[in-house]
């Protein structure tokens, strides 16, 4: 898998959040259209080492400064319009083809935005990067995830926003913020209201917290999608240690879950039952190696996921916050865990299969445009068993 099929490769995109993509330039260009005083760098390569040292620092406080800042420029209708359409642009130039851009409106009625106005101008912004991505040659389609603050009260209210505009570009909903002492749980009303509406979500759970926050995701709240999930390895044991045992025994050899006899591997309950029912996983590897959700790229659990054959999606959380995105996500797993061009594809295929869009609309971008992608790039698939 060359860098250049990398870059080619069509990819789907089902976990990135809006306010944490944002161009270093874009946020200086806001920040004085706006008066905010507050960035610490005003100089585009400046901000983006910044942002990226921030985020890899291993202090928390430190880390969500960081979304202090990019929040800060985003109250505005100008602000959120150019932001979405340069997170569509951005993406589509990646390789992206199609992608769920996640944000909470309630973080962004700081300069008087009502719910409404944020929501609209976002979906303006998202269809004009579709525009102009698709005249630049690389067209993309983008829906938007409604997100309410776990820790907040308005995750109702978030919901029946997200039904509202479900025709007009929002296609599913999440929850997002600390697990500990927020479990989903708390949200019940606003998913069984999804659930009557017929609506798909999403539920951030199984990154900081574990187990427990994945059971309650799926079993109390009806999830469709795991927001990380990568936590659920703590059900899963290697020649008869936990995960995270094996792994700390294993440091020093990058091939060790590459090479790892599956016979030696054993699920818990609650490991089979999300793989049995093919619950999707929003796995972002580099986000993880920032929050130690993960101790290496070569280690991270999305490659045994996969070898188990996990229903597993490669995302990127945060761009900005992670320096990365799909081509870099997708070179790192090259490079360091062994992944091939048929690894890319299959969880290419994974998230769109997993996408909060119609079925026939999935299979249409499946079969039409991933599908003949690989093909082109010179995947040859798999005789039909």
């Amino acid at each position: 898998m060359s860098d250049q099929q990398v870059r080619q490769a069509p990819k789907v995109l089902l976990h990135d959040h809006l306010d944490g993509g944002l161009r270093p330039q874009t946020i200086i260009d806001l920040a004085a259209d706006v008066g905010y005083d507050g960035l610490p760098e005003t100089d585009a390569e400046r901000l983006r080492t910044w942002f990226r040292d921030s985020a890899d620092s291993g202090s928390l406080p430190r880390y969500l400064e960081t979304f202090d800042h990019t929040l800060a420029v985003m109250q505005t209708r100008d602000g959120l319009f150019r932001v979405a359409s340069e997170c569509a642009q951005d993406l589509a130039a990646d390789g992206v083809v199609y992608a769920e851009s996640r944000y909470a409106p309630e973080q962004h009625l700081g300069r008087g935005l009502t719910l409404e106005g944020v929501v609209e101008a976002v979906n303006a912004g998202l269809r004009d990067g579709e525009a102009k991505a698709a005249a630049a040659g690389h067209p993309i389609r983008v829906t938007a995830l409604l997100t309410a603050m776990r820790h907040a009260a308005k995750s109702t209210e978030i919901a029946e926003l997200a039904i509202r505009y479900r025709d007009q570009g929002v296609s599913g909903f999440d929850i997002a913020g600390a697990e500990a002492g927020y479990p989903p749980t708390r949200h019940l009303d606003a998913f069984e209201y999804l659930r009557r509406e017929n609506f798909h979500f999403t539920i951030h759970a199984g990154e900081a917290f574990g187990l427990p926050s994945i059971w309650e995701a799926i079993q109390w709240c009806g999830a469709d999608r795991l927001g990380h999930g990568v936590r659920i390895v703590d059900d899963i044991t290697i020649d008869g240690s936990p995960f995270a045992d094996w792994v700390e025994g294993n440091k020093g050899d990058a091939d060790a879950l590459t090479a790892l006899d599956l016979d030696r591997v054993r699920l818990g309950r609650l490991a089979a039952y999300v793989r049995d029912k093919r619950i999707p996983l929003e796995m972002c590897p580099s986000s993880n190696l920032q929050t130690s959700a993960a101790p290496s790229i070569a280690l991270h659990p999305i490659t045994l996921l996969r070898r188990l054959r996990f229903r597993v999606t490669l995302n990127t959380d945060n761009r900005l916050m992670s320096d990365t995105s799909m081509s870099k996500e997708a070179a790192l797993l090259r490079d360091e865990a062994g992944w091939t061009l048929d690894d890319l594809r299959w969880v290419t295929i994974n998230a769109m299969k997993s996408a909060f869009i119609p079925f026939d609309e999935r299979l249409e971008i499946i079969d039409g445009i991933i599908k003949p992608g690989y093909a082109d790039l010179g995947h040859v698939a798999p005789a039909p068993s």
